[in-house]
C-alpha cells in the first residue's frame, strides 16, 4: 500500500475526526462487523479462544462472541446452561467482547436468565441479545429486568423475526439502550406459513425474494435512522465460504448492513473480508482526511474533486471500518487510532 504524505501540521487537540466531524450520525454506534454465535459448551470455549487468537493477530477485537441460551440450552436444562454461560463470561479475558442471547421476554426462563447471567457476569458482558422482539414494549421490559439485576450500563441488541416486528422496526430502533437490530431470516420465513418458499432461506434466495428483501431494507433503514447498527442474518451453508462471502458483500454493499452473524468459525474471515473496505478505498479515505486535517477541515480539492465535511464523515467511517476489520492502513492515518 502506498504511503500518503503526512500533513504539515501535527495532530492537534480538537483536530481528530471524532472531534470535528459533527453532524448526521456523528454519534453512531461502532461495533465489530462480525457477531459469532455458539451454544454448545465445547464450541463456546473454542469461540472465546479463537477470539483471543484473532485479537492477537489483528491487534483489535474483530468479532463478538455471543453465548447462546435460546438455542443452546436443552429443554429443562435452562438454569444449568445459564450458570455455564455466566462462568464462561467471567472466565473470559478482560478485553474480550462477550455477549449472551437470552430467552425471549415471554419465555418462562427469561427472568431466570437475566438474574443468573446479568446478576453475576453483567460487568463482563458487552451486550444482551433479545430474541423474538415484537415491539418497543419488549425492549422496555427487558431493560427493566436488566436494570433490576444491577446492570444499568448494559446495552441490548434485538432480533427481528416476524412481519409485525419488521413493521415496528423504527420504533424498536429508537430505544436509547439499543445498539443493534438483527434480522432473523429463518423464523421470518417460517412466520409466513408457507407463503415464502424454502429457498428464500438459502444464501442466494434470501436476496431475491421480495418479502425477505423488503424486511432487510426496513431493518437497515430503521437502524441508520437512529444511529444503530444493522446486523445481517445467518448463511446456513457454513461449508461454503464463497457463498458466505458473497452474501456478506451483498448485505454490505447493496443493503447497508455493517455487521453480520456467523454460526461457524469458518464464516468469520469471509465476513471480515467482505465487509472490510478495499485497499483503494482506504488509501483514498486517508488522503482526503489528512489533507482536510492540514486545512483545518475547510473544503478542499483532491484529484480535481471537491470535498467538505459531508464527505469527510463518509471517509472517516471508511477508516473506522478498516480499523475494526484489522486492515492495514497508511502510517499517517494510524495516529487516528492510537490512544
Amino acid at each position: 500500500m502506498s504511503q500518503v504524505a503526512p500533513p504539515e501540521t501535527s495532530l492537534r487537540v480538537g483536530a481528530h475526526p471524532r472531534d470535528v466531524l459533527q453532524g448526521a450520525q456523528a454519534g453512531a454506534i461502532s461495533l465489530p462487523v462480525c457477531d459469532h454465535y455458539s451454544g454448545v459448551e465445547a464450541r463456546m470455549r473454542k469461540s472465546l479462544q479463537l477470539q483471543a487468537e484473532m485479537m492477537q493477530e489483528f491487534g483489535v477485537c474483530v468479532f463478538d462472541v455471543t453465548l447462546d441460551c435460546e438455542d443452546g440450552a436443552p429443554v429443562g436444562g435452562e438454569a444449568e446452561h445459564a450458570a455455564l454461560v455466566s462462568e464462561l463470561a467471567l472466565a473470559a479475558a478482560s478485553d474480550a467482547r462477550v455477549a449472551v442471547r437470552v430467552h425471549p421476554v415471554d419465555h418462562p426462563a427469561f427472568q431466570a436468565d437475566i438474574q443468573t447471567i446479568v446478576g453475576s457476569a453483567g460487568a463482563r458482558l458487552c451486550h444482551i441479545m433479545l430474541p423474538k422482539v415484537e415491539s418497543l414494549d419488549d425492549v422496555v421490559l427487558a431493560v427493566q429486568a436488566i436494570d433490576a439485576a444491577g446492570a444499568k450500563h448494559l446495552p441490548v441488541h434485538a432480533l427481528i423475526e416476524s412481519p409485525a416486528a419488521v413493521h415496528r422496526a423504527f420504533d424498536i430502533a429508537s430505544h436509547p439502550r439499543l445498539q443493534s437490530l438483527s434480522f432473523g431470516l429463518m423464523d421470518f420465513v417460517s412466520a409466513h406459513g408457507g407463503a415464502i418458499p424454502a429457498d428464500a432461506m438459502g444464501s442466494a434466495g434470501q436476496f431475491s425474494h421480495p418479502l425477505v428483501l423488503r424486511a432487510k431494507l426496513e431493518i437497515a433503514s430503521a437502524c441508520h435512522a437512529h444511529g444503530k447498527v444493522p446486523s445481517h442474518c445467518v448463511v446456513t451453508e457454513f461449508s461454503n465460504p464463497e457463498a458466505m462471502q458473497a452474501a456478506a458483500r451483498r448485505a454490505s454493499q447493496d443493503l447497508g448492513y455493517t455487521r453480520m452473524w456467523s454460526i461457524h468459525p469458518s464464516q468469520i474471515r469471509p465476513i471480515l473480508q467482505a465487509m472490510a473496505p478495499s485497499e483503494k478505498d482506504i488509501e483514498q479515505a486517508c488522503e482526503v482526511l489528512l489533507t482536510a486535517q492540514s486545512a483545518d477541515w475547510a473544503p478542499i480539492s483532491v484529484g480535481g474533486q471537491l470535498h467538505d465535511r459531508a464527505s469527510y464523515r463518509f471517509f472517516w467511517h471508511v477508516l473506522e471500518r478498516a480499523h475494526a476489520t484489522g486492515r492495514a492502513m497508511p502510517t499517517p492515518a494510524q495516529s487516528f487510532f492510537q490512544a
